[in-house]
């Protein structure tokens, strides 16, 4: 037995098809770079208006100009207007705090309401890391199954799996991986079975509302934040989708003006932002937010994909259902054996997610952000590796 302690042990099961796939798979130890869709990762050059902007604050305009930085307040001026804009919710521009992405933001988060032995719901299949960073925090990962193949927000299930020791409820909309997003009266419905059980066991659920995909919904559907319904909500956000540079880190978490008790909630969220590693956005992030915030992706373009890899797929015989929003398709394995389906992809370079990683096996994860050269190459390998298995 190794000598780290338990919590190490618990994260390391909970990562253990994450930590395969991204080290020891095809995939990982690829040569050639082939056609990628494991992850929403860019394919093609950034925006020049996104490199433009990073690039014009470069220089220096005084001595602490990469001095230490909290939330600045270009940044956060920015990036709540921008919501006041987007929502028609009044967020102040001081309960805007800047993180280093939704990472950053969901971690600290949970940092700042959730105490050891507490529970946290998450809506399974889930983001990679809902389960570690619950287990990081010493909390109890509570896990409730989106039914396929609409994958509808299931509040019955929701509304059984909360208990006296349930301290906050995460909810991504729109769902990486499913591409789902909620519609306002399912949230509504959410809001009200939070309030009810909050009252019945004597203290706060916080709804910690995952909204790094908010920007990518595909017409004709709209999204709607939780925050506009529920008080005692943290709104989680990232720039790294709307702009496809996620190696550039800076995202906020946002509390809406009717959060019960906000200036302290605001205060320890900054303070678990200090000390958990100072998570702030470096500073020429945070300069750039201005001119950044309404920059997307072409979004008529990323539409195009999805549609051409939907028709590709269920032309071949694929089983998936048509995502609202993010990058992401789910279909389902034509065998039970998601890993042995996506190594026969890998064999002929095309790279897709298995599904257990998303806890969901028997599916595997497809990003519409690959180039349109890598879907031309793959269509027919997935035809190919479809009719091998009939």
């Amino acid at each position: 037995m190794s000598d780290l302690p338990q919590i190490n042990h618990d994260l390391a099961d909970a990562a253990a098809g994450f930590l395969r796939f991204f080290t020891s798979s095809t995939w990982a130890t690829r040569t050639e770079p082939g056609a990628d869709f494991v992850a929403g990762n860019p394919q093609e050059l950034p925006l020049q208006a996104f490199t433009d902007a990073v690039g014009s604050h470069l220089a220096p305009q005084d001595k602490d100009w990469f001095a230490y930085k909290q939330s600045e307040a270009i940044a956060s001026q920015a990036a709540a207007a921008g919501l006041r804009a987007r929502s028609g919710i009044p967020f102040a521009d001081e309960d805007v705090q800047m993180t280093t992405g939704a990472f950053a933001g969901l971690f600290l988060t949970m940092r700042t309401v959730v105490s050891p032995g507490e529970e946290v719901l998450y809506l399974t299949p889930p983001w990679f890391f809902y389960e570690s960073m619950v287990l990081a925090c010493g909390a109890i990962p509570v896990k409730v199954p989106l039914p396929p193949p609409s994958f509808d927000l299931p509040l019955g299930a929701i509304a059984a799996a909360i208990t006296p020791k349930t301290r906050a409820v995460i909810v991504n909309t729109p769902h990486n991986p499913t591409g789902r997003i909620f519609p306002e009266e399912d949230l509504r419905a959410l809001a009200d079975l939070l309030t009810a059980a909050s009252a019945e066991h004597g203290h706060t659920i916080w709804l910690i509302s995952d909204e790094a995909y908010n920007r990518i919904v595909y017409p004709p559907n709209t999204h709607v934040t939780p925050a506009g319904l529920y008080p005692s909500t943290f709104l989680v956000y990232t720039y790294g989708k709307q702009l496809l540079t996620p190696g550039q880190r800076i995202g906020y978490v946002a509390l809406p003006p009717t959060m019960p008790d906000r200036e302290q909630v605001r205060q320890a969220l900054f303070l678990q932002t200090v000390v958990n590693g100072f998570m702030f956005p470096n500073a020429l992030m945070q300069y750039a937010v201005p001119e950044i915030d309404d920059l997307t992706i072409d979004l008529e373009a990323l539409l195009r994909k999805r549609d051409r890899m939907v028709k590709g797929l269920r032309d071949a015989g694929y089983d998936l259902h048509v995502p609202e929003g993010t990058f992401y398709l789910l279909p389902k394995s034509p065998i039970a054996d998601d890993w042995a389906f996506t190594e026969r992809l890998a064999r002929e370079q095309v790279y897709v997610l298995p599904g257990e990683i998303v806890e969901l096996p028997g599916y595997f994860r497809v990003s519409v952000t690959a180039s349109n050269e890598m879907i031309d190459q793959a269509l027919p390998v997935f035809a190919r590796a479809l009719e091998e298995t009939q």
